[in-house]
């Protein structure tokens, strides 16, 4: 099967209603806000280290909003964008970055897991959860994100496969932005896309660029092929990653300024934001009315989490499962009596 590729906004198209396109464009520049403000806020001290998602945010909000309320997303620690989309409030993803167990428990009703640190870990768990909710009798679907250098680990290979053979309603999304940390894709596979992997798994693989239309309809399809019982369906976006891998990076020492420059007129935002200003929807007053709304949100949501208390030493174990086991009982009360674990009866 030869991966599909899908533009609309190269070809002058405009695929969706105008409320959808506006309701794409607000999700995607809120992101980028917020993304803006993370990287300040770890600059002052205010936040750990932080992956930026900047330029790749078509990929992460148009899969989060082609989902219906029902539906999970299995993010890795990029996918601050997707999360949002998904409905997670903002000072609960401060309070995330800040490493506090606030952060660590999401809302009732937002259907997302915790970002995954480790590499394509988040791929399997993803179809277990989809799976889950098949023996449930439930009807949701998963999406799950991963980076181009995860989709050479084991992980995601063995996650595929299962999700092949049993039907599993999962989105595969592959952001694609050219470098596994530092290494670029030339050094860690063969093929031209890595859609073309599905091919190896009897699923559908579709490519669709930096295009925030093409992302969001392909997505739309995915879902509903997934709930329909059709399988799943891994979706590559060719993007590319405007900031650095992450807070403690410097990406001078493997990429150019001429092919970050050369990306930066392909940045997704922008892109869409003239595809909506062609039709008469955007303008420069629209931008600065949505940059103040979103300022103010942002100051909100700032205190918010400014305000949450000192966390105490037991929170790091009570997030582990829904109900503490022997050992995180064990460990639990250690913490809060100060006492080592093997001092507990």
């Amino acid at each position: 099967m030869k991966p599909k590729v899908v533009r609309y906004l190269d070809e002058g198209e405009f695929p969706l209603a105008e409320e959808e396109a506006l309701r794409l464009y607000r999700a995607m520049r809120r992101a980028r806000f917020f993304d803006e403000k993370a990287l300040t806020l770890q600059r002052q001290g205010r936040l750990g280290v932080y992956a930026p998602f900047m330029g790749q945010e078509a990929a992460q909000v148009g899969v989060a909003l082609a989902l219906e309320e029902r539906d999970w997303v299995v993010p890795s620690y990029r996918e601050s964008a997707m999360l949002l989309a998904k409905g997670l409030p903002i000072h609960t993803l401060i309070l995330y970055w800040r490493a506090h167990p606030a952060g660590w428990r999401f809302p009732e009703g937002v259907r997302a897991v915790n970002p995954y640190i480790p590499i394509a870990t988040q791929i399997p768990q993803a179809v277990g959860l989809a799976l889950a909710g098949r023996y449930r009798g439930e009807d949701w679907v998963v999406a799950t994100s991963i980076g181009d250098g995860g989709t050479s680990e084991g992980d995601f290979h063995e996650g595929l496969n299962f999700a092949a053979v049993f039907g599993a309603p999962v989105v595969f999304l592959v952001q694609n932005n050219g470098y596994a940390i530092s290494v670029p894709k030339s050094r860690q596979m063969k093929v031209d896309y890595v859609a073309r992997r599905a091919e190896g798994y009897g699923m559908p693989g579709v490519v669709d660029g930096n295009d925030a239309f093409a992302v969001y309809l392909e997505a739309k399809k995915a879902v509903e092929r997934a709930r329909k019982g059709e399988g799943p369906t891994l979706l590559e976006a060719l993007t590319y990653r405007l900031a650095p891998h992450t807070t403690s990076d410097d990406p001078s020492r493997y990429r150019s300024k001429e092919e970050e420059e050369a990306w930066r007129a392909k940045d997704p935002i922008l892109r869409l934001r003239k595809a909506l200003e062609g039709r008469g929807l955007w303008d420069e007053e629209a931008e600065k009315a949505l940059l103040l709304e979103l300022e103010e949100e942002f100051q909100r949501e700032l205190a918010l989490a400014d305000e949450a208390p000192e966390p105490r030493p037991e929170e790091i174990v009570e997030h582990v499962y829904a109900e503490m086991g022997p050992d995180q009982r064990r460990a639990w009360e250690a913490l809060r009596r100060g006492l080592h674990v093997e001092e507990v009866e």
